[in-house]
């Protein structure tokens, strides 16, 4: 088991109810998917912010982030970098900007 760290949007935090960055403990495997289960388990009120209900799929203008690199687009079940797997680095949520 690692503990994982995780930054969230200002809103997500919100919505769980926490005012900084959240530490998870993750058993098994760290993967985007692992991670998220976790959070969702620990912050139920997230559940269908982050994913959709249904299809599991990432909600659009959020995107995920892993030692610097954007990883949104890999398998959720990729494994994350050690950096991330070992609790070195944070996980991060982040809130895509759109507009023109």
């Amino acid at each position: 088991m690692v503990m994982i760290q995780v930054v969230m949007p200002a809103h997500l935090r919100t919505l769980a109810g926490v005012s900084k960055d959240v530490t998870l403990e993750i058993d098994g495997e760290v993967t985007r998917r692992s991670i998220l289960d976790a959070l969702e388990t620990q912050y139920p009120r997230l559940r269908g912010t982050i994913r959709e209900h249904v299809s599991g799929e990432r909600r659009p203008f959020l995107r995920f982030f892993a030692c610097g690199e954007d990883v949104t687009h890999e398998s959720p079940d990729a494994p994350l970098p050690k950096e991330i797997a070992s609790g070195a680095e944070p996980f991060y949520i982040i809130g895509a900007i759109a507009g023109g």
